[in-house]
């Protein structure tokens, strides 16, 4: 298992998850205010907890992520060349346009289809402000880095290495491809149902929100991933962050 991953990239995408961990902990405490304030837990100590729990779970995930990246042949050309010292601006130039682009459609299509959600009752919206702004742009790193480490490194190349043992492929076909990219998109929306239930009653409706909403990124940065990189999904889903959660709510307004 020597050869299993490149562990300069392990060690560097351990860190920036770790880091995104620390800025996205105001965001939490804003939203999950009220039931934090009933456990008889001290903020430092939950913070701790949190800190190290993350930190063995993500070098899990990360280690299981570069493990099935290598083998499904998906690519992080800005990752490796920052890590090989090659010129990894070339490399960002390349993808930096249509990410930021890909991440503002993102943004603006779930901000708008959010409206359809508003009319049926549903009262969670991504048009209030839950958090102050400065909370909200920190936890745009976590959505960026940790949410696409999760979803896209470990969990859609997962979905594609099984497809392809499936399948018996030594390469993955588009079908697979396509089909992971949907499933990991499906949990991607699944997975923010908790941080909503702090917030309100969780209904059906309220299931099929988080699927969709979030289903609209994860189909387009999982699309990223696989034609343009890792990184490209990450520069997307950060940007798609920023005007959701910031830029859209004060521009409407």
């Amino acid at each position: 298992m020597k050869k299993a991953v490149n562990w300069k990239v392990f060690l560097l995408l351990i860190s920036l998850s770790l880091v995104s961990v620390i800025c996205v902990f105001p965001y939490v405490i804003s939203i999950q205010h009220e039931a934090l304030s009933k456990l008889d837990i001290s903020i430092w100590f939950l913070f701790f907890a949190q800190f190290i729990q993350s930190a063995i779970l993500f070098s899990i995930l990360i280690f299981l992520g570069l493990f099935f990246i290598k083998r499904t042949q998906f690519q992080m050309p800005l990752i490796d060349a920052i890590v090989e010292k090659k010129n990894y601006r070339k490399i960002l130039k390349s993808i930096l346009g249509i990410s930021i682009l890909a991440g503002v459609l993102t943004a603006v299509s779930i901000y708008a289809l959010d409206t359809l959600f508003s009319s049926q009752g549903v009262s969670i919206t991504t048009h209030e402000n839950y958090a102050p702004v400065w909370q909200k742009l920190l936890a745009a790193f976590y959505g960026g880095i940790t949410e696409e480490i999760i979803t896209r490194l470990f969990l859609m190349s997962l979905f594609i290495w099984i497809g392809m043992k499936l399948r018996k492929q030594n390469n993955p076909s588009t079908i697979t491809i396509i089909v992971s990219i949907f499933l990991a998109a499906i949990i991607f929306g699944l997975g923010h149902l908790p941080i909503t239930a702090s917030l309100i009653e969780i209904t059906p409706l309220i299931v099929l929100r988080a699927v969709v909403l979030n289903g609209i990124g994860g189909v387009i940065f999982g699309w990223l991933f696989w034609k343009k990189g890792l990184e490209s999904a990450m520069i997307a889903h950060f940007t798609a962050d920023i005007f959701l959660l910031t830029l859209l709510p004060l521009l409407v307004k």
